[in-house]
């Protein structure tokens, strides 16, 4: 008999404040790689009252106003309350940037005799996880997904204004009941939303159960045994940055599969795809998608290992969890054959060389299909591939 086991997940919005920093620092990003596509940016925020401190190192032919880019993130995520301290208008911002470090620079450098990349090495060492299972049709995990599934929702009841006293803070959770690997109820929802002051939680909790909650989550999975808990604690008006530091890169869980799939412990937001932490990441997924997609198996996780300096991958594992077609060894050998997981081979197939990661911040980079020209990490291409690889 399948075991039972009830599995959670969180997300958090756009406001909230380790999701501001991520958003600064991809935003940089983007305008780096906008002006000069040769980048290189490690770019991290920290936030904290109305102070934001932005560190790190970029060598960039770019011209980029620090300055006013922390402003104008701030201000998209909707930090403009007259009676919040963290306004976008009102923001200390510190330049603490430097250059990359030459070190690093000789191993990512066009290296090829020709002058080309087609060699680069990895921006650092590290290992990165890919993950796809059949739980939901953006083939992610369900309780990462309708976690996601309800910031979003959130996020757009206030930026329509279907509500005046919602802010931009938040945070979601959703535990959902397995039998065995496949999901079958919701147990427990959990919402938190930053609300202006003169709102009572009466209505906070009424709104946010029928216009957020129904309007997200699948009615099949929600019973007469699912809880609900809005706003906890009763009261949410201080929050962003007035209330908790933020710091980039702190969110990684919510980022990739919600704790369902291991993390290599990379954070994503502000780096140039010759940091494998990202661009490795994104082919990981790009991989376990397609297999999926193929029908090579139910649910899969693939890892790859890189040395600082080096283009190949150092190991390559490949676990289908027993729900495999073929076995685990023979799919390797497949992926091996269908894809180049040199850093310039991923840079190039997947086209990481363009301002697109500001759209990845928000709500989880994988399972996102609303612009599959631009999350090109989401494509399910390479199935045929696969399946003649395997013969």
């Amino acid at each position: 008999m399948a075991k039972r086991f009830i599995f959670a997940s969180e997300s958090v919005t756009e406001g909230h404040p380790d999701k501001v920093c991520d958003g600064i620092s991809d935003a940089i990003l983007d305008a780096c790689l906008a002006q000069d596509p040769g980048s290189r940016v490690a770019c991290e925020a920290f936030a904290k009252g109305n102070l934001v401190v932005v560190g790190g190192e970029i060598s960039t032919r770019a011209d980029v106003d620090l300055v006013r880019m922390v402003r104008e993130t701030v201000r998209k995520i909707g930090y403009t309350y007259s009676d919040c301290l963290f306004h976008a208008d009102r923001l200390y911002v510190l330049n603490a940037v430097s250059r990359q470090s030459p070190d690093i620079a000789r191993g990512v450098d066009p290296s090829a005799e020709d002058g080309s990349q087609k060699d680069q090495g990895a921006g650092d060492q590290g290992l990165m996880f890919g993950f796809a299972c059949r739980e939901t049709q953006e083939l992610m995990p369900a309780p990462i997904t309708f976690a996601h599934r309800l910031g979003r929702r959130l996020a757009e009841v206030r930026k329509t204004g279907k509500v005046g006293w919602l802010r931009p803070d938040g945070k979601t959770q959703v535990s959902v009941e397995y039998e065995g690997r496949k999901p079958l109820r919701v147990d427990a929802v959990v919402v938190s939303a930053q609300h202006a002051p003169e709102v009572s939680q009466k209505e906070v909790e009424e709104f946010i159960l029928e216009e957020v909650v129904r309007k997200s989550l699948p009615p099949e999975f929600l019973d007469k045994k699912t809880r609900y808990f809005v706003n906890p604690t009763g009261r949410f008006v201080l929050g962003g940055p007035e209330a908790d530091a933020g710091l980039t890169g702190r969110k990684v869980i919510v980022d990739s599969y919600g704790g369902m799939a291991r993390h290599g412990g990379g954070a994503f937001s502000g780096k140039d795809p010759s940091k494998v932490d990202r661009s490795g990441a994104y082919m990981g997924r790009y991989v376990a998608k397609n297999i999926v997609a193929a029908g090579l198996a139910e649910r899969v996780e693939v890892q790859f290992a890189y040395v600082i300096g080096k283009a190949e991958p150092v190991s390559i594992a490949v676990d289908t969890f027993g729900t495999g077609v073929v076995p685990d060894e023979k799919l390797e050998q497949a992926v091996r054959e269908v894809f180049d997981l040199r850093p310039a081979a991923i840079i190039s197939q997947l086209r990481l060389l363009r301002p697109i990661y500001h759209k990845t911040t928000f709500y989880g980079h994988f399972g996102r299909t609303e612009d599959l020209e631009s999350i090109t990490w989401e494509r399910t291409d390479q199935v045929e591939n696969l399946i003649r690889a395997l013969g």
